[in-house]
């Protein structure tokens, strides 16, 4: 019987990281490759969703290859990521209708002030933070998909 490992790909704000441990834990390979920031304004961060899937296919046949072990070898991969970075994809293309709004992306912070000014009997804070545990804030990813859905490429959100 061959040995089998677990991958873990992290996926972060900066790069991407694929780790393949042996049954003890010891690590037995890796490999690492970074991503373009995007800074189209001051306060706003994106990244190219199509650059990260390329780059963790990248890692991933890396590491595998530097540590000699086939694909079927792995009995299971664990994914991290970036926290509340916000993509909707084409559901006919696969392909992102725009590029990820990033964790650290301010731009809905205007948003959040309307919502947080404008609270009502159908919206309010304590209604948000009562369903989702969460304070209302331009760092989650509601605002960051409404922005993406009044702004991105009709044609493409059409069919999302």
């Amino acid at each position: 019987m061959s040995d089998t490992y677990v991958g873990s790909i992290d996926q972060g704000t900066t790069g991407t990281r694929f780790i393949v441990f042996d049954s003890d834990g010891g690590v037995v390979s890796q490999a690492y490759e970074k991503h373009e920031q995007i800074y189209p304004e001051p306060g706003w961060v994106e990244h190219d969703p199509m650059e990260i899937w390329e780059n963790t296919k990248l890692v991933v046949n890396e590491a595998l290859d530097n540590g000699g072990i086939d694909a079927s070898q792995l009995e299971a991969i664990g994914v991290t990521n970036q926290r509340e970075t916000t993509i909707i994809w084409d559901k006919e293309t696969g392909k992102p209708v725009h590029n990820a709004l990033v964790w650290q992306d301010r731009r809905t912070t205007d948003r959040v002030e309307e919502i947080q000014d404008e609270s009502t009997d159908t919206l309010s804070v304590e209604e948000i933070r009562d369903k989702t545990g969460l304070e209302c804030d331009a760092y989650f990813s509601a605002t960051k998909t409404e922005w993406i859905l009044d702004n991105a490429d009709p044609i493409k959100l059409q069919r999302s």
